[in-house]
């Protein structure tokens, strides 16, 4: 007879935990999968497969009152059709969704979110200066913002933000390092904003480096279509308060202030000598209002005794000089601060030939517009970047790793070597996050703007005495 195996029922205390514990190794497997899968639920995990296209946004404003960048996204449209009919970014497409941001916080911030909503893996070349508007939403997703225009401070804090330039504090500081050899005295109009409320500062401590006073500063409106009040102040101030007109206006003139973006005019020939030791200087930082305002300066000038005229590169570029005269232009003898070597370098003939190749005559895209070139170098940085991966999976966190950890950009000499590691960053208080400070100094020499030195002009020094 065969013995009867006596069978004990699990007790009823421990089926339940167990079932528990069956059931959610299946949700956490399930979950997980989907998470894999699904790319993107998690901030910083955009992207997918190491075949997936890679998806990121620029954004400019355009058809706006104030200044206008529509060359950026056209730009990083053009761009794209480049690298795609030539095997893409490392194998893989180039997708770019665009975005007009308006000029306004609530634009810029649309802009943010609607890139988090593609799940683009970064913002790439584009320019705003409502900064506070768009960095949160993008912090908040992981996603990198890689060559903004520098504009603002976030641009140079967040670390999520990769510049690519000095942006307008190293513009600044450069044109005073660049006027404080021929100014005794300078007016900055700069644009009453946000934006403008830092940049006399920086201006004076270029000027400081030469031993020049502080900038009288002139408020303006960013959008004004006349400018003779502010004329009539910086003339009143930058000539010693001598000249038959009123020099009254609806501005301040403080003496240490503000401004933002432009280049840099003399309104005689750069090579001529100072009268007395002793010329005063109008510099203007009113992106494309800049000529607007030199229109009235012109119409105002004859009342004071001659002056210098100064600005950044993106206010007055070799287009502006060409449209209004070529060497026959009011801005003949121009000083001009700026980012990059002249728009006629050799180094420019590979965005020249993909302009020319795939732009498809769009009149947006204009070569010698800073705008323009920042985007041209930012979409440099992703292309090393994307394939520093070595057929990784492009997403907002592996770009953010690979930078992070040291990758090394070489622009071809359009600026120097870069790279954003901690020990990278210079050390301007302000600015913590930028790692370019490089300018160049040119002057409008028969109809061109000319380098006036071979070299880059390093300005760390000038941005880290800013106060």
């Amino acid at each position: 007879m065969t013995a009867l195996r006596r069978v004990f029922p699990p007790r009823p205390v421990q089926t339940a935990p167990r079932a528990r514990k069956a059931q959610f190794g299946v949700v956490v497997v399930a979950a997980c999968a989907s998470l894999a899968v699904g790319c993107g639920v998690i901030p910083g995990t955009t992207g997918g497969s190491g075949d997936d296209p890679v998806t990121v946004m620029t954004w400019a404003p355009e058809h706006t009152r104030a200044t206008n960048k529509p060359g950026m996204p056209a730009m990083a449209k053009a761009y794209a059709r480049w690298v795609n009919d030539n095997g893409g970014l490392d194998g893989r497409r180039l997708e770019v969704v665009t975005c007009n941001e308006r000029n306004d916080a609530v634009g810029a911030g649309n802009c943010a979110r609607q890139a988090v909503k593609e799940n683009v893996a970064a913002v790439v070349g584009s320019y705003s200066q409502n900064g506070r508007a768009f960095m949160g939403p993008l912090e908040s997703a992981g996603i990198p913002y890689i060559g903004g225009y520098g504009l603002t401070d976030e641009e140079f804090s967040s670390p999520l933000s990769y510049p690519v330039n000095g942006g307008q504090p190293a513009l600044l500081a450069g044109n005073g390092r660049q006027l404080a050899d021929v100014c005794d005295r300078v007016s900055l109009v700069r644009p009453d904003t946000i934006a403008g409320d830092n940049l006399s500062k920086l201006l004076d401590s270029g000027l400081a480096q030469g031993n020049r006073a502080a900038s009288a500063d002139i408020r303006a409106p960013e959008d004004g279509t006349d400018y003779t009040a502010q004329a009539e102040q910086a003339l009143h101030r930058a000539s010693g308060g001598t000249g038959s007109g009123s020099g009254s206006g609806s501005g301040s003139a403080s003496g240490s202030d503000s401004a933002r973006s432009g280049g840099a005019i003399g309104t005689r020939d750069a090579a001529a000598p100072r009268a007395n030791g002793k010329e005063g200087c109008v510099a203007a930082a009113l992106g494309a209002r800049t000529d607007t305002f030199f229109d009235s300066f012109r119409r105002t000038e004859d009342a004071y005794p001659p002056v210098r005229t100064a600005s950044v590169l993106g206010s007055v570029d070799q287009s502006l000089v060409d449209r209004t005269g070529g060497a026959n232009s009011p801005y003949e003898g121009a000083y001009v601060t700026g980012w990059y070597p002249a728009a006629s370098d050799a180094r420019w003939s590979k965005m020249r030939e993909v302009i020319r190749e795939h732009a498809f005559g769009d009149n947006r895209v204009d070569a010698t517009d800073a705008g323009t070139q920042t985007t041209w170098i930012a979409f440099t940085v992703l292309r090393q970047a994307v394939e520093s991966l070595n057929g990784d999976a492009v997403t907002a966190r592996s770009l953010r790793r690979t930078l992070d950890r040291g990758l090394r950009v070489d622009t071809g000499g359009l600026t120097p070597m870069l790279r954003w590691r901690f020990e990278d960053m210079l050390a301007a208080g302000d600015y913590p996050r930028l790692v370019n400070a490089d300018v160049t100094f040119q002057v409008v020499r028969d109809g061109r703007l000319t380098p006036t030195r071979k070299q880059f002009v390093n300005v760390a020094k000038t941005l880290e005495s800013a106060r």
